[in-house]
């Protein structure tokens, strides 16, 4: 009670009333002269979110006027700018555990330093704490284009990386953002103790994704060989034969391949002559799966489409018209599937090779 008679004395004597002097509580949600915004982006298996407020120029000098060099400044208006991830991630090569983080810079002329705090819940950068660092990693801004409103986004998007730039005025400032592919590799061992154990398809798709991100084939090999062992399919055997390969076992990928060959249904195994041979730009290989197709099925979609590309690729035109066509006729063939092979046939009646 004292204080509150103090306070207003001190407000009388100032010829102002007490609902004046104290600001009035905001009990309404009103639109903010620098408006909150966030920018998020999936990186490897972590989703990153920075939420942020958005000043506008309003013709205001802004570097090292209204933002001056040197300091450390909020990256944004109002409370703390925060950056968030669901797990570990690499800012400019340095680890970030999961967590909700303060995001800090101090602008330069050549170089900027982004400062990542574990304080997150701090009114701009009023209150900020060096001891407080997460870490810190010096940047080089960059030359844009104008935005009058203060933006982050995510360029430069790759399945494992990403860069985050700040863009205000003329300036951009890029933090380079990526996900270890090991700490990945840790995700999908995770996810594989779930229910998806039981199935082929999970351990087919980390097998791939060892083989895609070139990390860790061992262990690509062991999925691989779990997901066989729950049902050996074209697919997953495909898989292991080119992690053999890419392990320099060509003996051992040779025998996987042949046996994905075995297993596999006429269309499948035409799907993977054309991106041999469109893909991979190995034709003979194509051709050479292609007379699997016509051996096994002649009388097959498949089988209709490898003997009309194998006629094609011997000049037989006449002889590549009639099995397209007979492929259109077959008994289930949809109005799209025939429309589709209309254009193959035109380039056969002008005598015009469909495999190239």
């Amino acid at each position: 009670m004292k204080l509150r008679g103090n306070l207003g004395l001190l407000v009388s004597l100032a010829g102002l009333s007490l609902c004046e002097a104290l600001p009035a509580q905001t009990l309404l949600t009103l639109p903010e002269d620098s408006p909150r915004a966030v920018a998020s982006q999936r990186i490897g298996m972590t989703d990153v979110t920075i939420v942020y407020h958005r000043p506008f120029v309003k013709g205001r000098k802004v570097w090292d006027g209204l933002v001056p060099y040197g300091q450390v400044w909020r990256a944004g208006a109002n409370e703390n700018t925060t950056i968030e991830s669901t797990g570990l991630l690499l800012i400019e090569g340095r680890p970030l555990p999961k967590g909700v983080y303060g995001l800090h810079k101090i602008p330069g002329t050549d170089e900027w330093t982004v400062i990542i705090s574990k304080q997150a819940g701090a009114w701009g950068s009023f209150s900020y704490d060096q001891k407080e660092d997460a870490l810190r990693v010096t940047v080089k801004p960059e030359t844009g284009e104008f935005h009058e409103a203060l933006a982050y986004d995510f360029d430069d998007l790759k399945f494992d990386s990403a860069v985050a730039r700040l863009r205000w005025e003329k300036l951009a400032v890029p933090i380079r953002i990526s996900a270890p592919k090991d700490a990945m590799i840790e995700d999908l061992r995770s996810q594989l103790r779930g229910g998806v154990q039981y199935n082929w398809i999970g351990w087919d798709e980390a097998a791939e994704f060892s083989l895609q991100a070139k990390v860790d084939f061992e262990q690509g090999l062991k999925w691989a060989d779990t997901s066989i062992q729950n049902e050996e399919r074209f697919e997953n055997l495909m898989t292991k034969s080119r992690l053999l390969e890419a392990l320099n076992r060509m003996a051992d990928a040779s025998k996987a391949h042949d046996r994905a060959l075995e297993v596999g249904k006429p269309l499948q195994l035409y799907q993977y002559a054309r991106r041999l041979m469109v893909q991979d730009k190995k034709p003979e290989d194509a051709f050479a799966v292609f007379r699997i197709i016509v051996k096994r099925e002649p009388a097959s979609l498949a089988g209709h489409l490898a003997q009309g590309r194998l006629y094609s690729a011997a000049g037989n035109f006449d002889g590549a018209i009639k099995e397209i066509k007979a492929a259109q006729a077959l008994p289930g063939i949809s109005e799209g599937q025939v429309k589709v092979l209309d254009p193959v046939v035109k380039r056969l009646e002008n005598h015009e090779d469909i495999n190239k």
